[in-house]
């Protein structure tokens, strides 16, 4: 049997509710690490799915990128059931609470920090704008970036709704994700991935349309 790469992924279906509004959506779960550890990142709608892809290995942390309902809905259920810690950006407190009123995160996820999990380190880059505290997680030696919602196939998450705000992610992708090498694969919180180079030229065009 091939033992997993270093990034697994699997797609979760169900909703995302904000603002009075439901709309179906399918989400990206991504696992990184090796055959003995692994972070989840944004642990969506199926448990069981999640957990079938981690398999007997250990689970480091379970990362939200985001606190919207559609990215952290199973965050619970899945560090229960692996032993391990819920990681937010504080920031994001208002949309956690929103979901899990009972249930507060375990540790905060600050700019900066460098979290391992089977040799691999993702590096938290903080973005906010699509959410107050946003956050993608930068894997140099695999040369990807895990954006979450702040960057899609095509231009920057939604900021329409509560908590979010234009300008705010704008700068968050011109400073944080523009910077990172041209080659750097951008896997997404939804959708097909894309790379820093297909995106870059187009962040003018985004801003005119934007506003």
């Amino acid at each position: 049997m091939t033992p997993p790469g270093p990034i697994d992924h699997v797609v979760t279906s169900g909703t995302f509710s904000l603002d009075g509004g439901t709309w179906e959506v399918d989400n990206n779960v991504w696992i990184v690490g090796d055959e003995n550890e692994v972070l989840v990142i944004d642990a969506a709608h199926d448990e069981e799915k999640i957990a079938a892809a981690v398999g007997g290995r250990r689970v480091v942390a379970v990362v939200c990128t985001h606190a919207h309902d559609d990215h952290v809905n199973r965050a619970p259920a899945l560090a229960d059931r692996f032993a391990a810690p819920i990681l937010l950006n504080p920031a994001e407190a208002p949309l956690w609470e929103m979901t899990h009123p009972n249930r507060a995160p375990d540790r905060e996820l600050a700019d900066g920090d460098v979290l391992t999990a089977g040799g691999v380190e993702l590096r938290v880059l903080q973005t906010p704008g699509h959410s107050p505290g946003s956050s993608c997680l930068y894997a140099p030696e695999l040369g990807t970036v895990f954006s979450g919602d702040t960057l899609f196939q095509g231009g920057p998450g939604a900021t329409g709704r509560s908590y979010s705000n234009f300008d705010t992610i704008i700068t968050s992708i011109r400073e944080k994700l523009l910077a990172l090498p041209g080659d750097t694969v951008v896997r997404t919180g939804h959708g097909d991935p894309t790379t820093i180079g297909e995106e870059a030229p187009h962040l003018e065009e985004w801003i005119a349309r934007g506003h």
